[in-house]
């Protein structure tokens, strides 16, 4: 390709096109520069001056000089594709951290009459060779370094800042940062971490700044009362997480962890640590196309770079509240829905047609609503199900995540979608549902067995039959060998299984369901007779607005409900349910739990939809405080 030829293609003269390639272009119309730079990148046009060893002839090469390209390989993915995309060649220099290297690297870049250089220094020294590339007219952006007063960078500092707020969010107090020695990206790290706390009023403490390197470094942990843990590399993570695990320490049961990670495939693999992947890929891009925009003298030249957006944490897998935050521990299996709540004038007729006042969506079913549901009472629930990968499993993981609740118990299934109920609830509160099953009914007992270890430790077993039957059979199973006390709300049945009757602690059918067990007893206390002598200790059958009537060793009565307008009905159960098993654990007696639990379910029927209408601990009894103060005095 010559310059005649480049200049027909261009549709300008020889002259212009010799101007442009040569930087004495400062009177011709940006517009036609970029076109002609445009048609000499795509034909790989080598200027005749460059042969001549003229200075300023462009080469369409830009250098990279890196202190050590041992971590830069997001980086120059980045970097690489940037200057593909405008038809640039990369030259790339590793200096290893040797300055006598990087100078060598610094005459050659600049023998190769590069067209712009992005350099991450190797020492505060290596600035003194600038001038190299000022007299030789090579543009230079710096490159993530805390050398240069002007230099392209990750804030360290706020992805530090943002790791630690997020441990706070789920009610840490006192939180630890790892970081490693002489390191300038744990220097960064660990001020942002301080600067958080003092941020939310938050006290700095001796030993809070944690080093691997230290001999009492576990001890440390193991005594002052940390319960999170920051960490500045993710390589530093997995030797901590190694040397908890030899202690029997667990994540996050014992310690939560959030860790940066310099490349988000590192953290796909085991163990599922929370990660914050640092976007070195990004900031290459970024730099790249900025100095490509000082090379060519575009008027949107050297644009300040932003990197917020995408400093952001990939899941909370290994974070959990503190131990001392936590009441017992209870396990939850039902169905993992996304629910479609519609309000209607009626329920939907054959042959007419239905008109839908309203309509939200929200995440749903017994399990997920059991889970939040014993969390906004303050204690641990781990759910255990599968959902699709879909959308709607995003929806169920969000709001796991907000109620601090951890997902170490769900399955993804690629194979089928996830659960979704479509809700129809009238003026009166009553509802009536469809729904489609989907990854619901992929759960084998096989997966249950694979998670036995939730069980340990757990206090309850809140179990809905809403699920495949061999799995609620051997969920019942393994909870009696746990010693876990399993309430079972056999939703869904025709029929209960005699294993049901030998493994459940507290029966909660309504008032339907116990008439489908026994159809030949037609009494409420008959049926709830029938089931206490088939072997269930505690026996309660909920009557809706009735109250309920429980049947135990010394309690036989109806109880009222609490005073509450309905206004969606679906999750009254999953509120009574998760609300008595939090103050059974408290050490409330059965019947205070029980008229408790009724509270929580008013208010829960009260409103619209089910996860949002479940109510905390705190607005649960000062409400109650207020109206029947008794209940909460034992």
């Amino acid at each position: 390709m010559t310059i005649k030829e480049i200049a027909k293609l261009a549709g300008v003269s020889i002259s212009t096109v010799s101007k442009i390639v040569n930087n004495k272009d400062q009177n011709i119309n940006p517009e036609t520069r970029n076109r002609v730079l445009k048609i000499v990148k795509e034909y790989n046009y080598t200027p005749y001056g460059t042969v001549k060893n003229i200075s300023t002839a462009k080469t369409f090469v830009l250098g990279v000089l890196l202190r050590d390209g041992t971590a830069c390989g997001q980086m120059l993915r980045g970097i690489l594709k940037a200057a593909h995309e405008k038809g640039y060649a990369v030259l790339l220099f590793d200096s290893f951290q040797s300055p006598e290297q990087e100078l060598k690297h610094i005459t050659s870049l600049c023998k190769n009459k590069i067209d712009g250089l992005l350099w991450d220094p190797a020492g505060p020294e290596s600035l003194a060779h600038e001038h190299y590339f000022t007299e030789a007219g090579i543009p230079v952006i710096y490159l993530n370094t805390p050398y240069a007063a002007e230099t392209l960078c990750i804030d360290f500092q706020k992805l530090g800042y943002l790791c630690t707020e997020r441990l706070l969010h789920w009610r840490h107090a006192k939180v630890g940062c790892l970081v490693k020695e002489d390191s300038h990206r744990s220097h960064e790290v660990f001020e942002g971490f301080k600067n958080c706390l003092f941020d939310h009023q938050l006290s700095l403490f001796d030993g809070m700044e944690l080093h691997l390197g230290d001999p009492s470094c576990i001890q440390t942990l193991s005594t002052s009362g940390i319960t999170a843990i920051v960490s500045s590399h993710f390589s530093e993570s997995l030797a901590l997480y190694k040397e908890l695990d030899k202690l029997h320490y667990q994540i996050p049961s014992d310690f939560s962890l959030i860790s940066l990670v310099s490349d988000s495939r590192e953290s796909t693999c085991f163990p599922p640590l929370s990660t914050c992947t640092i976007p070195y890929g990004e900031l290459g891009y970024q730099a790249c196309q900025t100095l490509i925009t000082v090379c060519e003298r575009s008027e949107a030249a050297a644009l300040p770079l932003s990197l917020e957006s995408y400093y952001s944490i990939n899941h909370e897998e290994s974070i959990n509240t503190p131990p001392s935050l936590r009441g017992q521990k209870f396990v939850v299996l039902g169905s993992i829905n996304a629910d479609v709540t519609l309000t209607v004038d009626g329920f939907p007729e054959t042959g007419k047609s239905t008109l839908i006042t309203n309509s939200s969506s929200c995440a749903g079913g017994k399990g997920t609503n059991q889970s939040i549901g014993s969390a906004r009472l303050g204690h641990e629930a781990i759910l255990i199900g599968k959902v699709g990968n879909d959308a709607d499993a995003g929806l169920i993981f969000d709001a796991l995540s907000q109620n601090q609740l951890t997902t170490e118990g769900i399955y993804k299934d690629s194979g089928s979608q996830t659960g979704k109920a479509y809700v129809y609830v009238q003026k009166d509160g009553e509802v009536t549902i469809t729904y489609i099953p989907g990854a619901n009914l992929r759960l084998t007992a096989e997966d249950i067995r694979s998670q036995k270890a939730l069980f340990e430790s757990c206090e309850f077993c809140l179990l809905s039959m809403d699920i495949p039957m061999e799995a609620a059979m051997e969920t019942a199973t393994i909870a009696k060998k746990h010693s876990v006390r399993t309430i079972l709300k056999p939703s869904a049945l025709s029929t209960l299984p005699e294993v049901f009757y030998r493994t459940t602690d507290i029966f909660v059918p309504n008032q339907q369901e116990a008439l489908t067990f026994c159809p030949h007893i037609d009494t409420i206390e008959g049926q709830a007779e029938y089931f206490y002598k088939r072997g269930m200790p505690v026996v309660i059958i909920t009557l809706g607005s009735e109250g309920c009537y429980v049947r135990a060793h010394h309690l036989r009565k109806f109880l009222p409900a609490a005073d509450f307008t309905a206004v969606d009905a679906t999750g009254g159960a999953d509120a009574f349910i998760s609300a008595l098993a939090v103050h059974l654990s408290d050490g409330y007696p059965l019947e205070n739990a029980i008229q408790i639990a009724q509270y929580a379910a008013g208010f829960c029927i009260s409103r619209q939809g089910v996860t949002n209408a479940l109510i905390d601990k705190e607005s649960l009894h000062a409400y109650i405080g207020q109206v029947e103060p008794e209940l909460l005095q034992f």
